[in-house]
């Protein structure tokens, strides 16, 4: 049973990030505006707080230097992304293009700040974040040792996100017209619906959120950042799509690809795989086998938005 528990809570963990990011990922789609370039905002976003969390953990720790980490993990996410926003939008530039450059220009910045400012391109930081037993909540029977033990508030913090989204999306005007500028944005337009500022709140939401999923991707698995987040990024896109651009399929989705990506990480610490003899290599090609499996089988299916990718010109109304 402790093994269930185990795979349970490291699924959760895997899966929160996940969701998180293809929620993301869900806002600026909805909008028009495709964004493939989530790794990328996931690492800057990653970047930013983990430096302000190794320059500052000396004077404060614990659950506040976290939330004052994910705040800054989520400015500099809108930030990086209005870069990627100007060029599909005010330039009308190709936004695969646009959001491959965004991806390959975090990394790269955060590789050189980090050896400008400490000689070696690794920020490490300690780890005071992890919530050994929530109180009360942790006594409960199973639910307990799942959710409210060895836990991060970041778990519920994309919970909440999810709801949050969801209300968002389909009970509020601002998500009325958002899922408008994607589908049909000439009509939004001659409505009075003003196409340019709700893409750009779109990918500025979905910067936000990736700058979020970057960092409670890195906090419950390491403590250190070295410019990666493991193709985490890439991995929210194939949750987006397998979710159809929907926050509980994109739930479901995430779960899913948690579960995967939590045998190819913690597979020796399940006795029934490590008793399989299987090389270590595959279990680590799971995650990604896994997407192209379901994407394989799924995307005929698949339909986005129909304006998503699509440079919106005002003047062809």
């Amino acid at each position: 049973m402790s093994t269930v528990f185990f795979v349970l809570r490291q699924t959760s963990t895997y899966s929160i990030p996940l969701l998180v990011v293809a929620l993301g990922g869900m806002f600026s789609e909805r909008s028009g505006v495709v964004n493939i370039a989530l790794e990328g905002i996931m690492v800057f976003g990653a970047f930013t707080s983990i430096l302000f969390i190794n320059a500052v953990q000396d004077t404060m720790s614990g659950q506040l230097l976290l939330l004052l980490a994910i705040l800054i993990a989520g400015i500099s996410g809108i930030l990086i992304s209005l870069l990627h926003a100007y060029a599909a939008i005010n330039m009308k530039a190709n936004q695969v293009i646009s959001g491959t450059a965004v991806n390959m220009l975090t990394p790269a910045v955060a590789v050189y700040v980090a050896r400008m400012l400490q000689d070696v391109q690794q920020i490490n930081f300690n780890n005071t974040f992890r919530i050994p037993s929530v109180p009360l909540l942790g006594k409960i029977p199973v639910l307990g040792d799942i959710f409210f033990k060895d836990a991060y508030i970041t778990t519920y913090l994309g919970i909440l996100i999810l709801i949050i989204s969801t209300i968002v999306m389909y009970k509020t005007r601002f998500g009325l017209r958002l899922r408008a500028c994607g589908e049909h944005p000439h009509a939004a337009d001659s409505v009075g619906i003003n196409v340019y500022k709700i893409r750009y709140a779109g990918v500025a939401i979905s910067g936000f959120l990736a700058g979020i999923g970057g960092l409670i991707f890195v906090i419950p698995t390491t403590t250190n950042f070295n410019a990666t987040v493991a193709g985490y990024g890439f991995l929210a896109l194939a949750v987006l799509i397998f979710g159809q651009w929907k926050p509980l399929r994109i739930l479901y989705a995430s779960l899913f690809f948690g579960l995967m990506k939590t045998i190819a990480s913690t597979y020796s610490s399940i006795p029934f795989l490590l008793d399989l003899g299987i090389p270590s290599n595959f279990f680590k090609m799971v995650p990604f086998v896994a997407t192209l499996v379901v994407l394989a089988f799924t995307s005929k299916k698949s339909q986005g938005p129909k304006a998503s990718g699509i440079p919106y010109d005002k003047s062809l109304r």
